[in-house]
């Protein structure tokens, strides 16, 4: 599953600001993952960490069911289905989470230098993980050709909006105080900084003009077949000719680009539809053509989410009133969900692939309002010990994405075999899945 998503974050605890000291911001060292807040206040909220193990949750039930439940597995273009909200839903929490770690920043310079290492990490780690370095679950071997290697992936593309959003924090947050009249100005900076974004992706992806373009693929008996994909149009949305895949095939190499993407499960592309199975007959071109669905060009809107969250995350800063923060959550994630559903009733379709206008509306007001869901019933009316198993698996959510989603504990349990490397715990599980 190449969308997969997560990434380990804890949110500074609320309390006396006089006794806040903050990691991020440079205050104190330590070896911290990417968005983990030390801090000295003893209460905090656990709807964030909730909020992260239910979407960690999510991840493994669409990762272990979506195969034999289409409806919740990605959807194979336009739309949305359960497992296209996950991703989403981590970059939300990532950017309201640094909203909390950045509330004070006494070293611009110190706490820069800090993002940017944090982002390469990140980005190491997700080359490493995502790449291509670590085979099948049913493969005891690994390494990867580095001419092959997979440029993006989940863990890249939420470094690159983990370092843009926390550069946008550090330098574009303005002064003032915490009125309702003066948080919408005091970060217009960072607005416009997503504005800007939109706008770029928006003209690119229905402005830039993709010609024709053509690519080999080995079959399994080591013939090479060459694919002319005809395209010679402007703001087409399809698999096939999108600015999204262009981009994408120019500045990273095809070779370069994730091998199954989504759309291999469309009716064009599979005669089991919504399922992966054999090409039809008269299959489109591109059906085999790697396409990344991290890719450059749609990251700008993964930021976008981002900097939602970010924006719900300086609701916490400055409001300490349960009612202000419902308020102030619920107004805009009910807003961009109506703007998102206009768009895609419209003709803009939400689609995860090319991550939409429409898509990145819906998918950030939804987890808006998740969000303010979920500390309504844990922080306000305090039903913590019922999400307690949410609150742990959020705590750990790195780990969770390494070992589960990255296939690592599989690949690692399947090293232990009797006698035969086949006659492992994890192929007969895997046998005993495809029995039921």
């Amino acid at each position: 599953m190449a969308a997969v998503k997560i990434v380990d974050t804890t949110e500074s605890p609320e309390g006396d600001d006089n006794h806040y000291s903050d990691v991020e911001a440079g205050n104190i060292g330590g070896t911290a993952t990417i968005l983990r807040v030390v801090s000295l206040r003893q209460h905090r909220l656990v709807s964030l960490d909730v909020f992260r193990g239910i979407t960690v949750t999510l991840m493994m039930i669409v990762d272990d069911i979506g195969g034999l439940v289409p409806k919740i597995s990605h959807s194979p273009w336009d739309g949305a289905t359960l497992a296209d909200f996950v991703f989403p839903f981590f970059l939300f929490i990532v950017g309201v989470s640094l909203a909390l770690a950045y509330k004070r920043v006494p070293n611009r310079m110190l706490a820069t230098k800090k993002a940017v290492l944090r982002a390469a990490k990140l980005f190491l780690l997700g080359l490493l993980l995502q790449g291509g370095f670590f085979h099948s679950i049913h493969d005891l071997t690994y390494g990867v050709d580095i001419r092959k290697i997979r440029s993006m992936g989940v863990l890249q593309r939420t470094a690159m909006a983990y370092l843009a959003v926390a550069l946008c924090e550090i330098w574009l947050k303005g002064g003032g105080g915490g009125s309702s009249c003066t948080i919408v100005r005091k970060n217009r900076h960072q607005l416009l900084v997503g504005l800007v974004l939109t706008v770029t992706y928006t003209v690119i992806l229905y402005g830039l003009y993709v010609p024709d373009w053509e690519y080999d693929v080995m079959s399994p008996d080591s013939t090479v077949k060459h694919f002319v994909v005809q395209c010679g149009v402007r703001s087409s949305t399809g698999p096939g000719c999108n600015a999204v895949g262009m981009i994408d095939r120019s500045v990273l190499g095809i070779q370069h680009l994730y091998t199954h993407p989504f759309y291999l499960k469309t009716a064009r592309c599979s005669i089991d539809s919504p399922r992966n199975g054999p090409l039809p007959s008269d299959a489109p071109p591109w059906c085999q053509a790697p396409f990344d669905p991290e890719g450059l060009l749609s990251s700008l809107m993964a930021t976008v989410t981002c900097l939602v969250g970010l924006q719900f995350g300086h609701v916490i800063v400055h409001f300490k009133e349960h009612d202000e923060r419902m308020v102030w959550w619920s107004i805009p994630g009910f807003s961009l969900l109506a703007f998102g559903f206009s768009l895609d009733f419209f003709g803009l379709r939400m689609n995860k692939s090319l991550y939409s206008l429409s898509y990145t509306c819906v998918t950030a007001g939804t987890a808006g309002l998740f969000l303010a869901g979920i500390y309504l019933l844990v922080d306000v009316y305090g039903y913590k010990r019922l999400v307690f198993p949410m609150e742990w698996i959020g705590k750990h959510a790195l780990l969770f994405f390494v070992l589960v989603a990255c296939n690592v504990a599989p690949i690692i349990l399947q090293g232990f075999y009797w006698r035969e490397p086949n006659n492992n715990l994890v192929r007969h599980l895997s046998i005993l899945s495809d029995i039921n």
